[in-house]
């Protein structure tokens, strides 16, 4: 009977594993969700066309915008786990989102497979020029003196610029009204036009803009000054003794994704940060990436929803 048992064990181990020995026999979707040229479709297309020249099939990245990533990670979550849907994820879509909104229809770790990091990167408070603010002080003395409040952008509802806002909104007790948009690079457009006149975006998303004068930095999230733009204050320095974040992504997919998978697709992912264009790429956009295994990105994600959802709760609850 025992060797019955272990037998039929066997045998419904077999297909998964063959499925898995013979992956990838068709393109790979990989969904992004946020609108093209933002961070999350940037790092989608830079690790899709790496994954792509390893395993010999496309890795066709698909933007499915709405709802600050949620409906593109409710969509993977339902999706079969045979390796051929897979989901640009991070921050957003397992600590933000389910955090700020209580309508999500997925749980980020029991309904999603956590395969690679992809990296991090800083946010920035960024105001047009014409505002005529140049620090954070200054910002805050036109705030408080606009009794209507103050219009800002993001990259969509349940994005840590949207998070990081809120959170100041709050401790400064300054009101701050969020211009939703579907990515961070049409947010960028209309803050460049001037319609709204303060963002706060990741750095990857306003660099060149700030590089070339058209954005003015007041303040950054990450844990020091970057080395790029020595003079620019980190909102630690500015008051907020615990307040270090970074949009960071990661690659995703359905729960129960074979293990021979997910083990292939982390090995490329690590190995492709060390190739020359994926490289170039993370320095310019200040990216602070990691080697991590699938296990360790998962307890990171776990790790992130235990540091930032009792504040965001907290913060979202007194907002109402």
């Amino acid at each position: 009977m025992r060797r019955l048992a272990v037998l039929v064990a066997v045998l419904l181990v077999l297909p998964t594993a063959a499925a898995a020995a013979e992956w990838p026999e068709k393109p790979v979707r990989v969904i992004v969700p946020f609108a093209a040229g933002g961070a999350a479709d940037t790092a989608g297309r830079l690790y899709s066309d790496a994954l792509g020249m390893v395993f010999g099939k496309q890795f066709i990245v698909e933007n499915r915008t709405g709802g600050g990533g949620i409906i593109a990670a409710e969509a993977v979550a339902r999706a079969a786990p045979d390796g051929y849907t897979l989901l640009v994820s991070g921050i957003p879509i397992q600590v933000l989102g389910p955090a700020m909104n209580k309508n999500v229809g997925y749980d980020p770790m029991r309904d999603l497979t956590h395969i690679a990091y992809f990296g991090g990167t800083p946010n920035v408070l960024v105001v047009h020029p014409s505002l005529g603010v140049k620090t954070y002080a200054e910002f805050l003395a036109r705030a408080r003196g606009a009794a209507g409040g103050t219009e800002y952008v993001s990259a969509g509802f349940g994005t840590m610029g949207n998070w990081v806002a809120e959170y100041l909104a709050t401790a400064e007790r300054i009101k701050l009204t969020h211009v939703a948009y579907k990515g961070g690079a049409i947010a960028l457009l209309d803050l460049l036009a001037g319609h709204v006149k303060v963002g706060m975006l990741s750095w990857s998303s306003v660099a060149g803009q700030i590089r070339a004068g058209l954005l003015v930095p007041l303040a950054v999230t990450s844990a020091n000054r970057l080395p790029y733009l020595p003079d620019l204050p980190t909102l630690r320095e500015l008051g907020h003794g615990d307040f270090v974040a970074t949009t960071w992504f990661s690659l995703s997919g359905p729960a129960g994704l074979p293990r021979d998978i997910v083990r292939a697709l982390n090995r490329e992912v690590i190995r492709a940060m060390d190739r020359s264009l994926v490289k170039k790429q993370i320095e310019f956009d200040a990216i602070e990436t990691k080697a991590m295994t699938p296990a360790e990105v998962t307890q990171f994600s776990q790790s992130e929803i235990d540091r930032w959802a009792p504040l965001i709760k907290r913060v979202m609850a007194e907002k109402q």
